[in-house]
């Protein structure tokens, strides 16, 4: 380990912030939108991106980038950026690659609301996806791309479907046609997984779950590993390879290099015309929950695993989808990518169907009924009712989310109650 180099632990509380003398301990909130300079050639400087500072903050802010500096060095990366929600996250990490007549891969069992992003919101923008399952066949991956695709897309850990994605794979057919792999690692966190080291070219993560873990702010990250090489297929890739005439006829790669291009690009570009910023006292609070991030992904773990376990031992339970539990089929995968644990949450199924898993959710007292996921407090879903509804059945099965599943959020309370809590609903709906 190099002496510079810090143990995740570290990173999560002191990570992106070095206070020099007599500067505060904790990271300041830059509560401002604007800054002030004293000549129009110093503020100049800074929109022809020659010189480094801020302006407006809806580009850039203070906290904002110390904050995406802490992100960074979880993951591993070279440049990151906070977005005001982790759906502009996915948006952005697209977007800043692919435009109207291009194409992306997408792994199939990803977030409802992503795939809404993708084959509804996108397709409008004239941006076609096509879906495989995260376990297709070598054949079925090869057979997806285009000569138009731009990116490849996934999640490490499935929301809700929690499939484990065989990143190494997904990578090597990415960078086998000449594009990036983008992973939505926002279920594992960099504790448990760090996408960059299996071959991931872009992260990105819903800051919402379990980085700010309290339910407080909304918020997005995406981070970039500062490993592909846009100028190797630079026809591919014209926005970061070439003049952009909205930017002084910056060419980000030029400029600066492989390991900011895509970042500065991002920044300069989308966030200027589109503007979805996260706010300075958000990524504070975002802050304040990455620094006990490493702890509680080891208790949500825990407490997921003995649910999962129990779940699995209930007669009244049709099935239980669980990574680290040894049967699941996806065990294997998790052994590889996640050898501490994979996440709090579990899905299964209640036997009798939809009627039963809503009466089963409508007795919990210490589970409550939520859309979110990965906090502190445990809290559950019923997805084809909620985050799923705007899918049909065919695309509720393509994603792994079936009418009877339910998904539990395990919190970091005491295990016990937690599964008392579980144990109580499930006695109330015996005779459903």
């Amino acid at each position: 380990m190099d002496k510079t180099e810090k143990r995740i632990e570290t990173t999560c509380v002191q990570g992106g912030y070095t206070p020099k003398n007599g500067e505060p301990r904790q990271i300041p909130i830059i509560q401002s939108t604007t800054f002030k300079y004293d000549t129009s050639e110093d503020m100049g400087r800074l929109f022809d991106l020659e010189a480094e500072g801020y302006f407006y903050s809806r580009l850039q802010n203070p906290t904002c980038d110390t904050v995406a500096r802490k992100i960074c060095e979880l993951e591993g990366g070279t440049a990151a950026m906070l977005t005001s929600s982790g759906q502009a996250a996915n948006f952005f990490a697209v977007f800043n690659i692919a435009g109207c007549g291009d194409h992306i891969v997408s792994e199939s069992s990803i977030y409802g609301g992503t795939f809404n992003l993708f084959s509804v919101t996108m397709k409008k923008m004239g941006i076609d996806v096509t879906f495989v399952a995260p376990d297709c066949s070598d054949e079925e991956l090869e057979a997806a791309f285009k000569p138009n695709t731009k990116a490849v897309f996934g999640e490490t850990i499935a929301n809700p479907a929690l499939r484990v994605l065989d990143i190494q794979r997904f990578a090597a057919a990415a960078h086998s046609h000449g594009v990036p792999l983008i992973v939505d690692n926002t279920f594992a966190t960099p504790v448990n997984c760090r996408p960059i080291e299996w071959g991931a070219d872009i992260v990105t993560h819903s800051t919402t779950k379990y980085m700010d873990g309290h339910g407080a702010v909304v918020g997005g990250a995406i981070v970039d590993s500062g490993r592909f090489d846009w100028t190797a297929n630079a026809d591919k890739f014209p926005g970061l390879t070439t003049p952009d005439e909205s930017y002084h006829g910056i060419t980000y790669t030029e400029r600066f290099g492989q390991a900011g291009a895509y970042i500065t690009k991002a920044t300069a570009q989308l966030m200027r015309d589109l503007g979805p910023v996260q706010s300075a006292t958000a990524a504070y609070m975002l802050n304040l929950g990455l620094e006990s991030l490493h702890v509680r992904m080891q208790r949500h773990c825990q407490n997921a695993l003995e649910i999962a376990r129990f779940l699995e031992s209930d007669p009244r339970i049709g099935w239980v989808f669980y990574p680290d539990l040894e049967g699941n089929p996806d065990h294997e995968l998790a052994k590889k990518y996640l050898p501490n644990g994979s996440c709090g949450v579990v899905s299964f199924g209640v036997k009798g169907g939809r009627p039963a898993a809503e009466s089963f959710m409508k007795h919990l007292r210490v589970f409550s009924i939520e859309t979110h996921v990965a906090d502190a407090r445990s809290c559950c879903l019923h997805p084809a009712s909620a985050t799923h509804r705007q899918m049909n059945d065919e695309e509720l099965r393509a994603a792994g989310v079936g009418p009877d599943l339910v998904r539990l959020s395990c919190g970091i309370e005491n295990v016990k109650d937690l599964i008392g809590d579980i144990k109580n609903a499930l006695d109330e709906i015996e005779d459903v």
